[in-house]
This record gives structure tokens, sequence and C-alpha cells, in this order.
């Protein structure tokens, strides 16, 4: 029986986390995109909770906090810097996606510390998730499209916050 070097079993390793992750081969656009959905989605259900469905609007508020700061924190550490990087001027539209970043991880913060109950819960989760569509609508009809263009190789990027992504989720 032949044993496989560290290096090796490291890399296997990683690569079937990402293989069950169901990650393999999605590139950084796409893999954002369908975060972009399936948060879009989690606000679609919020809307329709009753006022009295307290403990589900919480529960579904937490699961939305959590994919937002994974979600913007592979951003931050991945994907923007090789946007900055890679693609020509972009500077400006990265700078505004980071500061919408920080305007919404103030309101996460403030619903992580509030309970449904309180004033302004369900007003500050709406406008969370109107600040979450517009900055969702900028990322993915300019700065995808100029990261397209660029050059840059998606799927490496997208293998790296997948990963990424994974490792911050289990830590929430």
């Amino acid at each position: 029986m032949t044993t496989k070097s560290n290096a090796t079993s490291g890399n296997a390793a990683k690569n079937a986390a990402i293989q069950a992750a169901g990650i393999t081969g999605q590139d950084a656009i796409a893999l954002l995109t369908a975060d972009h959905r399936e948060v879009s989605e989690m606000f679609k259900q919020f809307e329709e909770l009753s006022d009295r469905a307290k403990a589900s609007k919480q529960k579904l508020v937490q699961k939305i906090c959590n994919e937002l700061i994974a979600h913007t924190q592979i951003e931050e550490e991945i994907f923007y810097p090789a946007v900055r990087e890679d693609v020509k001027d972009s500077d400006d539209m990265v700078d505004e996606a980071v500061v919408e970043h920080q305007a919404a991880k103030d309101l996460i913060k403030q619903l992580q510390e509030m309970d449904p109950d309180e004033d302004l819960y369900d007003a500050k989760v709406k406008v969370l998730g109107e600040e979450i569509e517009h900055h969702v609508k900028e990322e993915e009809e300019e700065m995808f499209k100029q990261a397209k263009k660029s050059g840059l190789d998606m799927v490496a990027l997208g293998q790296e916050m997948a990963q990424r992504k994974q490792e911050i989720l289990s830590t929430l």
C-alpha cells in the first residue's frame, strides 16, 4: 500500500471539500449571482410572514444575515481585490461597493442585536433588502460585466471563494 505525501493529501482534502460543497467548476460570477438570488428569495419569504410569526422571522433574518456576512466577506477578501487589480478604472466602482457593504453590515449588526418584537425590526429588514437589491443591480449590471471582459480566471476565483465561504459559514 502506498501513502500519499502530505501535500497531495492536503490537495485531495481541499478538492474533496470543494466537491462536497457542490462547487467544482463554478465560476466566481455564477457563485455570487446564486448568492444574490438566494438572499433575494429569503427577503421575499420574510415579507410573506405574518406579524405573529416572530420566531420564524428571527430565524430567517439570522439566515439572511449569515449569508450576507459570508457573501460580503468573500467579495471583499477575494473578488474585489481581483477586480481592482485586473479591471481597468475599477477603483471607484469597487470603493462604492465596499461602502454599500458597510451600510449593510451596520444594519445586520443592529438586526442581530434586536428582537422581532422591537419597533423598527421589520422596517430595518425591509431597508436592508432594498439596499441589497440596489447593490446587486449595480454589481450585476456593471462590475460583473467588466470583470467578465477582463480575462480574470473566474473558475479559479470561484473555487477559492466557495471554499472561503464554507469556512466562514462554519464559524457563524
